[in-house]
């Protein structure tokens, strides 16, 4: 989908104390900059922030960080959070390659993956948010038997998630093809996307995974 322009937004997002523009200074340190002890949650490709906006209000408790390259899109995010003043979500205008910098081994509780960009052609395979690099990623950052969430309108994408998953270890202990009309809809928050595709009657793939070993 091609993403509008928003005039100004890219000055907004480098100067606004609401984004967190020095991450990796954070590495290993983010429940300090959360002054709390709370469980972290990271979200990639967050998009315009509906679905970690609506987490963040429901789970007082838990520590909400998004991470979206765009900034176009990131500029809404960000009106959500100030407009609701959310204290327990930080921001990050970033790209999702470099979230070892950003993140220590075992520093998140649980990464959620929601209509990722499915890079059709098998040259850009390596660019999925499942291919096996970034895979690895998250199992160095999740904490032992950490959760990894993925919801997708993309079958060819969810297949070769799952594929990619149990190939490199992975366990996954919840799957549907169908998420809303699962045993796994109860408490699941929609995104922008899911919202529109569910009022067109599509169908929702989801899994939820963890790597057992550390």
């Amino acid at each position: 989908m091609r993403l509008r322009y928003v005039k100004g937004s890219k000055e907004l997002i480098a100067s606004h104390e609401g984004i967190v523009h020095n991450a990796g200074e954070y590495r290993g340190r983010w429940r300090e900059f959360f002054r709390n002890d709370n469980p972290v949650h990271l979200e990639i490709g967050m998009g315009k922030g509906q679905f970690l906006s609506t987490l963040a209000k429901q789970n007082p408790n838990i520590n909400y960080i998004g991470i979206e390259k765009f900034e176009a899109v990131m500029l809404r995010a960000l009106e959500k959070k100030t407009a609701d003043d959310i204290r327990n979500l930080a921001l990050l205008c970033e790209y999702a390659s470099d979230l070892a910098e950003y993140f220590s081994e075992g520093e998140v509780d649980t990464i959620y993956l929601n209509f990722s960009d499915p890079w059709p052609k098998d040259r850009h395979a390596k660019r999925r948010l499942t291919s096996d690099g970034f895979l690895n990623t998250y199992r160095q950052i999740l904490k032992k038997n950490g959760t990894l969430q993925f919801k997708t309108d993309n079958l060819p994408l969810f297949n070769y998630s799952v594929e990619r998953l149990e190939t490199c270890g992975w366990v996954i202990d919840a799957l549907s093809f169908d998420l809303h009309n699962s045993e796994f809809s109860e408490g699941n928050v929609f995104t922008e996307y899911e919202e529109r595709f569910f009022n067109e009657g599509k169908k929702i793939n989801f899994l939820k995974a963890h790597y057992p070993c550390k």
